[in-house]
C-alpha cells in the first residue's frame, strides 16, 4: 500500500518559519516528481511547489517563490518543505504528492496523496 505521511505543521506566528517533511512508503518514490499542494478553508487546490526525481529542477507558485523551498533526500524516501517568512495567507492544509513519472508536469494529475499536515499562520 503506497503512502505519503506529512508531518512538521502547527500553528506559528507571522514572519516564522516551519519545516514539513513526507516519508514515502509501499513503494519507492525515487523516480518520481514530487511535491506540495495546498488548501485553504473554503478554497480550492493550490500548487505550492514540486521537484523532479532527482531534485535536480525546482517549480514554485508564484504565491511562495522566494521564501519556500523544496528538496528532497532519496536515501529516506522523504520529501521536504521549508517554509520560511511565513503569512497568514499561507494557512492552509498542505498536502505532499507524487506522480508515477519522473519529471514534473504542471498538466498531470498527481497520482499520490498524503493525509495532509495543517499549517496555521497567525498575526
Amino acid at each position: 500500500q503506497v503512502q505519503l505521511v506529512e508531518s512538521g505543521g502547527g500553528l506559528v506566528q507571522v514572519g516564522d518559519s516551519l519545516r514539513l517533511s513526507c516519508v514515502a512508503s509501499g513503494r519507492s518514490f525515487n523516480k518520481s516528481a514530487m511535491g506540495w499542494v495546498r488548501q485553504a478553508e473554503g478554497k480550492g487546490r493550490e500548487f505550492v511547489a514540486a521537484n523532479n526525481w532527482s531534485g535536480s529542477a525546482f517549480y514554485y507558485g508564484d504565491s511562495v517563490l522566494g521564501r519556500f523551498t523544496i528538496s528532497r533526500d532519496n536515501a529516506k524516501n522523504t520529501l521536504y518543505l521549508q517554509m520560511n517568512s511565513l503569512k497568514p495567507e499561507d494557512t492552509a492544509v498542505y498536502y505532499c504528492v507524487a506522480l508515477q513519472l519522473p519529471y514534473y508536469d504542471p498538466k498531470a494529475h498527481w497520482d499520490y496523496w498524503g493525509q495532509g499536515t495543517q499549517v496555521t499562520v497567525s498575526s
